[in-house]
């Protein structure tokens, strides 16, 4: 497989993996893929953000968090987010001291 073909296809499953985040199921929220996974939404804004900023983009947190979320935080977190549970922030606190 040549380089550009690898290329196209990592942004594609990239794409892929926001609109299953975003779209498909914005009912799973960013504390349990951080309990069972690692990262959550807010990582993968992160490193979008991180990767601008190493090619010389000037871009802030908010607007990684915007262009991944693909609309304001704000508006993510009113629409989708609810409160942890006890055992979902204990577990979080348990594994990511």
């Amino acid at each position: 497989m040549d380089d550009q073909t690898k290329l196209e296809l990592e942004a594609a499953a990239f794409r892929r993996l926001q609109k299953h985040l975003m779209q498909d199921r914005p009912d799973v929220q960013n504390i349990d893929m951080m309990n069972l996974a690692g990262f959550c939404r807010n990582c993968l804004s992160r490193w979008y953000q991180e990767e601008a900023n190493a090619r010389g983009i000037d871009m802030d947190k908010d607007q990684g968090r915007e262009i991944f979320y693909q609309m304001p935080f704000s508006d993510w977190k009113a629409q989708y987010q609810t409160e942890a549970s006890d055992s979902a922030k204990k577990a979080f606190e348990a594994s990511h001291k």
